[in-house]
């Protein structure tokens, strides 16, 4: 997902924006306390530093990861994710594929909506009709393309209620698709394929997910969302393994400023940050390494052009950009957090790919590189007299957000690019970036599953997420063929020679591929660092004890 991650788009500012004051002061009172609060009233407290604020809790709109960490705590998919982001049974105990692997067909466990509601399976039916509606404006309704007839469902040639996915009985859900999905538990524990209460969303419309009226299955309900500041999640009773949750409260802060997520990790108001201010890693690997969460992620950060502007369709252009960005000096000098520089679009290490794809000109040494891209701007009609003046979006405010942007502008200034930055909120960012308003913007882009389409479909023609409005007929072609290729390893190949038109057309500009950077503290058990950076709380513990010596004033 983007924002990372998971973490991207945004739909509505302003609508978003009066969604978010209308949940205020919804769940009464506060059950938390202040801030750093370790007990709640009968129950243990997790306080969590979650990135940027949420638009929304609705898992048939949500993109985010900072979404998805929440939502996920709150409904349960057909399967669940365990404390390795492994997928396991969740509201389906067992399931079986159809020889030819076009029919799944699934059977839910009996338990129940926090409103006392029994969970069925036309409940997913109805979510996944929901997200493929035109009307909903999902903008991850492809997702569910791999569904048979979603595609022509979301794009209004077909009725929702022609999706290959129906209820037999309340406990049998029978899955058709378009063509085998041997990944297809990893994609059914994405935000996008989670159920939704149908008898309080048609009730309530979109306020279903304001505080007091959000009805989940999951091991959290939510009990109050104070915009910008935090959102408070209370154990669920009537989860089907209650007894088997530890934590009874969640409280999840909005925490951009990595800097003073950072100092209220230290003074123990957080048990977790999700994110560290680079100019920080130094100092917390040589005082408190032992609070390091990290692991490679499946995530990349990347320039993304605009290719409906000049110049930015012109590959000239989008070439001498690449070949000046110094990505080792990024990654070892200016963020210093372990990240590796990219010179491909997949990341590595994801499972049945083949991998050596890379940029041409990755053995090219630095100084031959800015020759060629100084050659290529001035082909161009660019020079030191006439310099490309263009802008580069980031998905941030904070100063630790600009160190990284700072430098590309330097580099970009030797083959006369002037370089404004301008930083805004994520919200904003993802918002502009979804409506193509921009000429370049650092975006980036975290797994939903571990397969290499997951990162090659959001170079197809029509992806809501090509936010640089890249299209090439070929990859398309090869993406389409991939879908129904069996064998993995010709799959894999297929994949390979998309990714390499992706590069050869210089579609983005890669930049580094992620490690996480959390931070967690000691006293915190169950939590296990995973490619996806995935941490379902029903997993996790906390040793109040160790906690209270730790931060006795807390």
């Amino acid at each position: 997902m983007t924002g990372t991650h998971r973490t991207r788009t945004k739909l509505w500012i302003a609508m978003g924006a009066a969604m978010l004051l209308a949940a205020c002061g919804q769940g009464g009172e506060n059950p938390t306390g202040p801030a750093g609060t370790g007990n709640a009233a009968g129950g243990t407290v997790f306080h969590r530093g979650n990135g940027a604020e949420p638009e929304t809790l609705d898992p048939n709109v949500a993109i985010a990861k900072y979404e998805d960490d929440i939502i996920s705590e709150m409904i349960v998919g057909l399967v669940y994710q365990d404390a390795h982001a492994d997928p396991v049974p969740g509201a389906a105990l067992t399931w079986e594929t159809s020889e030819d692997g076009l029919t799944w067909t699934f059977h839910l466990r009996e338990h129940n909506w926090s409103d006392g509601t029994p969970v069925t399976a036309e409940d997913f039916v109805y979510s996944w009709q929901r997200v493929l509606k035109p009307e909903t404006a999902s903008r991850y309704a492809y997702f569910i393309y791999v569904i048979k007839n979603a595609q022509a469902i979301n794009t209004g040639a077909m009725a929702p209620e022609m999706l290959g996915a129906h209820a037999t009985d309340a406990h049998t859900l029978v899955v058709e698709l378009e063509h085998p999905v041997p990944y297809l538990l990893e994609m059914l524990t994405h935000v996008t394929m989670l159920p939704v209460p149908q008898h309080v969303v048609e009730q309530l419309g979109n306020a279903w997910t304001r505080a007091g009226n959000y009805v989940g299955n999951g091991p959290y309900v939510l009990t109050e969302w104070i915009p910008n500041d935090h959102i408070t999640l209370r154990k669920n009773p009537t989860f089907y393994e209650a007894d088997q949750v530890a934590i009874d409260e969640v409280v999840y802060y909005p925490t951009q400023d990595y800097d003073a997520a950072l100092r209220r990790f230290r003074a123990g108001e957080l048990d977790y940050q999700s994110r560290l201010p680079a100019g920080s890693i130094d100092f917390v690997r040589q005082n408190m390494p032992e609070v390091l969460s990290t692991a490679p992620q499946f995530t990349i950060d990347f320039v993304a052009l605009n290719q409906s502007r000049a110049p930015f369709d012109d590959v000239r252009i989008r070439r001498a950009l690449s070949l000046a960005l110094d990505r080792e000096t990024i990654v070892n000098t200016i963020r210093r957090v372990g990240e590796l520089p990219a010179y491909s679009i997949v990341p590595p290490g994801i499972a049945n790919y083949p991998g050596n794809v890379y940029l041409d000109f990755k053995d090219t040494p630095l100084p031959e590189r800015i020759m060629q891209a100084q050659a290529l701007m001035r082909e161009a009609g660019y020079g030191p007299d006439n310099p490309l003046q263009t802008e580069l979006a980031i998905r941030s405010t904070s100063a630790d957000a600009k160190r990284v942007p700072a430098a590309i502008q330097q580099m970009w200034r030797e083959i006369y690019v002037n370089l404004e930055i301008a930083q805004m909120d994520t919200a904003i960012f993802y918002n502009r970036a979804e409506e193509h308003d921009f000429d370049l913007a650092m975006a980036a882009w975290g797994a939903d599953f571990d397969d290499a389409s997951n990162f090659l479909d959001l170079l197809r023609s029509g992806n809501s997420n090509n936010y640089g409005l890249y299209g090439n007929a070929m990859l398309d072609t090869l993406m389409d063929q991939a879908l129904t290729e069996l064998d993995l390893g010709a799959r894999g190949q297929m994949l390979a020679q998309a990714e390499t038109i992706a590069l050869g057309d210089m579609a983005w500009l890669p930049v580094l591929f992620w490690v996480n950077t959390g931070v967690v503290q000691t006293y915190v058990g169950g939590w296990a660092a995973n490619p996806t950076d995935t941490h379902r709380m029903r997993w996790v513990t906390l040793d109040i004890a160790a906690r209270s010596e730790m931060f006795p004033n807390q």
